[in-house]
């Protein structure tokens, strides 16, 4: 079922490695030029393309755009007791683990008179995708919205895709939870299309410009955001999920099986990896996932996820390749099931979120953990990090110094603005220091 990488006998180098982790057929590069046509049909014709966009992919016309206030509330009112119970729970720990991602400010006093403030301040206004399609995330809601309230932001606009079974409507336990959260402008839109709608404002919709763009979906969404990034600021290309799994003999085969299936069931480009320096754990865990993808709900999905180019058992002489291999496939979701956790930990750079443990499964972190689950997908963990309320917030530098500290540095900036021949930059500093004209005289009343 699973497709085999046998890097035994083998150390490939940094480069190789790259060249060997398993990736989709449809990565976000091929997706760039329909999410362009889309983005700039929406920039054209505004809340028209999102509506012709909703009856092509969502198979349905929403009646309107923004989601109404009553509309809101009635979602509210009607949430499931027990979904409403799951979401609190959920929403209280991620606001904890949210409150300790906020730095806090800090003074550094150079010299008597000489002091640099750095503080973090948030974005004024933040668009925050839900996606929809082949499942419903109210938990996505929670995870997007609540590190941006955490951080300060005070204007939040979400955007989920219409629903052909709730007549147009956004799903109706996702508007639920965002009124839950106090969040009432919510827009019925979904692809590509929502994230340039939110980058680039729609006036007809009364859709201003965010400043940032945050939250998970598919190909489409991730290459949105990648055409995006130079108008306003993204977390992530969070686009179809992927799970590595370092297991060594110790592991518990149905549980590595267990968790492969529940991230293949999002997506059928969604990516389940097995690096193992165990063929008997490889058998036995292919063994549990045949029997696993046959129970499931969405066997055909998880089949199609499962035996793609982006899934595989990856043989390895020891736990030091594997933690090289995870490195160069740098996972979304990472998980460390062997005997020696530190060992392996220690080695680990690039993931997005990792799981200790046998009793530390990813959907844990999809809903309870208090972890954020938005999080870099496609190998882009290399470079950028998870959703958080750092993500809403930036460092900025304020600059307090007196005649004194100043005149002491005066010399530096002199001899450096010289050096680079920008002698206007040194004159703004002696001109605080010489001597005062007079201008007493004023003008000749001739």
């Amino acid at each position: 079922m699973l497709r085999t990488i046998d890097l035994r006998g083998t150390r490939p180098t940094s480069p190789e490695l790259l060249a060997l982790v398993p990736r989709a057929a449809t990565d976000v590069h091929a997706a760039l030029e329909p999410a362009r046509v889309l983005i700039d049909d929406v920039r054209k014709r505004g809340s028209h393309a999102l509506l012709d966009q909703s009856e092509r992919f969502d198979r349905v016309r929403p009646a309107s755009v923004r989601v109404p206030a009553d509309e809101l509330a009635s979602a509210l009112a009607s949430l499931d007791p027990g979904v409403r119970a799951a979401i609190e729970a959920t929403i209280e720990r991620v606001r904890a683990a949210s409150a300790a991602q906020v730095p806090a400010p800090k003074t550094t006093v150079l010299a008597p008179g000489a002091v640099i403030e750095q503080r973090w301040h948030p974005v004024a206004r933040v668009g925050l995708y839900v996606p929809g399609g082949k499942a419903v995330y109210p938990s996505s809601v929670v995870m997007n919205v609540v590190p941006a309230q955490v951080a300060g932001v005070r204007s939040i606009a979400l955007a989920s895709p219409a629903q052909a079974e709730h007549g147009g409507r956004v799903h109706p336990t996702v508007a639920g939870v965002a009124a839950l959260l106090g969040i009432d402008e919510v827009y019925a839109m979904g692809g590509a299309g929502a994230i340039g709608a939110f980058a680039y404002g729609v006036p007809d919709l009364g859709l201003e410009s965010v400043q940032r763009v945050t939250g998970p979906g598919n190909v489409f969404v991730a290459a949105a955001k990648r055409l995006v990034a130079g108008v306003t600021g993204i977390d992530a290309e969070a686009g179809p999920t992927d799970i590595l799994v370092i297991a060594d003999a110790a592991a518990d085969p149905d549980f590595v099986a267990a968790d492969l299936v529940s991230q293949a069931e999002h997506d059928e480009l969604a990516a389940s990896v097995l690096v193992t320096d165990s063929a008997d754990l490889a058998r036995a865990v292919t063994h549990r996932l045949e029997a696993r993808v046959a129970e499931t709900r969405h066997t055909e999905r998880v089949r199609q996820a499962v035996t793609g180019p982006q899934s595989a058992v990856v043989l390895v002489d020891d736990l030091d390749q594997a933690a090289d291999f995870a490195n160069a496939f740098a996972p979304e979701h990472l998980e460390i099931q062997v005997t020696d956790v530190d060992a392996v930990l220690a080695r680990i750079d690039n993931a997005g979120a990792i799981f200790v443990g046998p009793y530390s499964p990813v959907s844990l972190g999809d809903y309870a953990a208090g972890s954020n689950h938005v999080l870099p997908t496609g190998g882009t963990a290399r470079s950028v990090s998870g959703l958080s309320a750092a993500t809403f917030l930036r460092p900025q530098q304020v600059v307090r110094y007196d005649e004194a500290a100043l005149r002491e540095v005066a010399p530096v900036i002199a001899a450096l603005s010289a050096e680079e021949d920008l002698p206007a930059h040194g004159a703004a500093v002696t001109a605080r220091f010489e001597a005062r004209r007079d201008d007493s005289s004023g003008p000749s009343r001739g």
